[in-house]
């Protein structure tokens, strides 16, 4: 099947507005629906349509991409949609969701003769305005091939395995990037605290083993106590409880994410909405008298 060069993209929050920006610049017609439309009329200057519902949104078009906040957002929107989905319609959804659940819309849709790949990514804002994000999609491989074009207007697509993969990937992403913060932001502390210029200590250290764009982007983030949201702290919240499930579900007991996990949820309750280099603030919390940097927290 080839596919047209028309797409329905289903949220254009901090996420989708970007990706959706990207695919108008490589030439796709994209119909943009979101709850609050507002939100969507906005696109219409950079050459978007925005449907004033979600049937206007979807109809008649082959390849549908979601970005929405969580599993069960998809799933409803999803339900909402498939009554005026064209037939073989593909749907990526490129939201974060547990594995469990892009097995179930995968079903879903296949049931309804359609076909599924998640696609979650990694890269936040800056990666989405960039069209660098990094992709990684679960499906099958005939459908991976027919949409890897589109992918790629937003960054660097990768087929990972069957349906529900991408997921995996995105938390295995995830992962390493929620606990890596939660390191950087306690080895900025302790340099500072026993007596070294912590900004000079990261410079020290970068190019070693210790490198990362955790220590590059959100090290430098937390010296600068700059917690304007990129990914938000409730994302990897979410993120954090995903990995524990799945990890439930393939029989292992992860210990450190169980940890990360805590020190999240404590930021969580003071500051959901800012960058997840917050983490900074939940270790300052625990640690009284002791503050990384001189400067104000910039918070919005």
């Amino acid at each position: 099947m080839t596919f047209s060069t028309k797409i329905a993209f289903l949220g254009t929050g901090l996420m989708g507005d970007p990706m959706v920006r990207r695919l108008l610049q490589a030439g796709y017609s994209v119909t943009v629906w979101n709850r609050t439309h507002s939100k969507a009329q906005v696109l219409r200057a950079a050459g978007a349509k925005a449907a004033a519902s979600l049937p206007d949104a979807v109809a008649g078009e082959q390849v549908i991409i979601s970005m929405l906040a969580a599993g069960p957002v998809v799933e409803q929107v999803m339900q909402e949609a498939l009554p005026s989905m064209a037939p073989s319609t593909l749907w990526i959804d490129m939201s974060s969701t547990r594995q469990s659940e892009a097995q179930q819309f995968h079903a879903m849709l296949q049931k309804a003769g359609h076909a599924f790949i998640d696609a979650p990514v990694s890269g936040g804002v800056g990666g989405a305005q960039s069209g660098s994000l990094a992709i990684m999609a679960g499906g099958s491989a005939h459908d991976y091939a027919t949409v890897e074009t589109i992918l790629a207007a937003m960054g660097r697509p990768t087929l990972v395995g069957p349906a529900g993969s991408g997921q995996v990937a995105k938390l295995c992403n995830q992962l390493i990037v929620g606990a890596t913060l939660n390191i950087v932001a306690e080895a900025l502390l302790l340099a500072q605290a026993a007596g070294a210029d912590a900004a000079a200590v990261r410079t020290a250290i970068r190019g070693g083993f210790a490198e990362s764009r955790i220590l590059e982007v959100h090290g430098q983030r937390m010296l600068e106590r700059n917690f304007v949201a990129g990914g938000q702290v409730k994302s990897q919240v979410k993120d954090m409880h995903n990995i524990l499930a799945a990890a439930e579900a393939a029989n292992i007991t992860l210990p450190v994410t169980q940890l990360v996990t805590q020190r999240y949820e404590a930021i969580a309750e003071t500051h959901a909405t800012a960058d997840h280099a917050a983490a900074l603030l939940a270790l300052e919390a625990i640690n009284p008298g002791q503050r990384l940097g001189p400067g104000p927290d910039k918070l919005s």
